[in-house]
């Protein structure tokens, strides 16, 4: 899964960024423990989730900051 881009994330909605966030955070959990491991291939995927979360977390409030 490659890095969100910000127009993807603003074309969604609220759910639809519920339901991306939890999938990068159980993402995220299984890269731990394929780092704990030693199996982590691709070790920048752990910076990109954490990334891709936040960013998906800045855009959710920005849109609600909107609405009020």
């Amino acid at each position: 899964m490659a890095a969100m881009k910000t127009a993807d994330i603003r074309a969604m909605t609220p759910d639809q960024m519920d339901d991306a966030i939890a999938s990068l955070k159980k993402e995220r959990f299984n890269l731990r423990f394929q780092r704990a491991t030693g199996q982590l291939e691709n070790t920048s995927r752990m910076r990109e989730a954490r990334r891709d979360i936040a960013r998906i977390k800045t855009i959710a409030a920005q849109k609600r900051d909107a609405k009020k």
